[in-house]
């Protein structure tokens, strides 16, 4: 196991949103899912790049999971990054960094982590050799369950590992697809210029809009269960984001402003602080 100081760091300069909930994990939870965090994080950023071609991306991420696949205890950094730098395209570092995420997890854990990674990576491989071709809802639950709803999965498992809380599969993954729904609908315009369209033939904002809430519907089930503790912790930012980010898009705005975020995670983050100290 790494130290944890220089993913936080990290972590903080690519999601703030992510970060806050992450650094208020005790011991050893913490280092889980930052490494959970900044490994799926690291595959995303390939699926997302701008300028490069869907061939390439396929090949990466088949790449980096089958390097997920070969880990073991004695595995380096290096061992994870295998064929990334001679990939032909400048990659970020959060993804050239992959084998130090890899390896920031407890030795418990961590090859739970590897595997989620690399079967994301493999969908995320799967979508792009596709071109995300989404053609009616069954498409959009495949791809929303291939990079969100198995995150939720993940989730619910490192809750198990770390203390025992047991929660719903089927919300669990509702969590994951209500979050990235939500994504979907905050990126639409910027998606449809480089070509790509997450909507099911047909869907109008209304349309995903409603798909979102079915699924946020499961997400508040699901954090409504966990006990007070590090999950209940991680999860109530992330939600309560995306259930402002939806109120705002449906009202029309683009997005949640910087003041909302920051009121929002505020008077969370006051909230638990709180609740840790009592």
């Amino acid at each position: 196991m790494l130290p944890v100081d220089p993913a936080l760091a990290l972590l903080k300069a690519t999601s703030r949103t992510f970060f806050i909930p992450i650094s208020l994990l005790p011991s050893g939870l913490k280092e889980a899912v930052a490494s959970a965090y900044l490994c799926m994080r690291a595959i995303d950023q390939i699926e997302d790049h701008a300028d490069m071609d869907f061939v390439l991306k396929s090949k990466l991420l088949r790449q980096l999971s089958l390097n997920l696949q070969a880990g073991t205890a004695t595995s380096a950094a290096d061992d994870f990054a295998v064929g990334l730098k001679d990939g032909g395209a400048e990659l970020e570092e959060v993804t050239l960094r992959i084998g130090e995420w890899a390896l920031l997890a407890p030795a418990t854990i961590s090859p739970r982590i590897w595997d989620a990674t690399a079967a994301m990576a493999d969908r995320m491989a799967y979508w792009a050799e596709r071109n995300w071709l989404i053609q009616d809802e069954a498409d959009l639950n495949r791809y929303s369950f291939s990079v969100a709803g198995a995150v939720g999965l993940m989730l619910s498992d490192l809750w198990a590992w770390h203390d025992g809380t047991q929660t719903s599969r089927t919300e669990a993954i509702g969590f994951g697809r209500g979050l990235q729904s939500v994504n979907i609908l905050r990126n639409h315009a910027e998606d449809m210029t480089r070509g790509v369209d997450f909507y099911p033939n047909g869907w109008t904002d209304a349309d995903m809009q409603r798909y979102a809430r079915r699924n946020l519907a499961l997400a508040d089930a699901y954090t409504a269960t966990l006990p007070k503790g590090p999950a209940l912790t991680f999860c109530r930012i992330p939600l309560a984001l995306a259930h402002g980010t939806l109120d705002a898009l449906s009202q029309g705005r683009e997005k949640l402003s910087r003041s909302d975020v920051l009121a929002i995670v505020g008077q969370i983050t006051k909230e638990q602080i709180a609740q840790v100290a009592s």
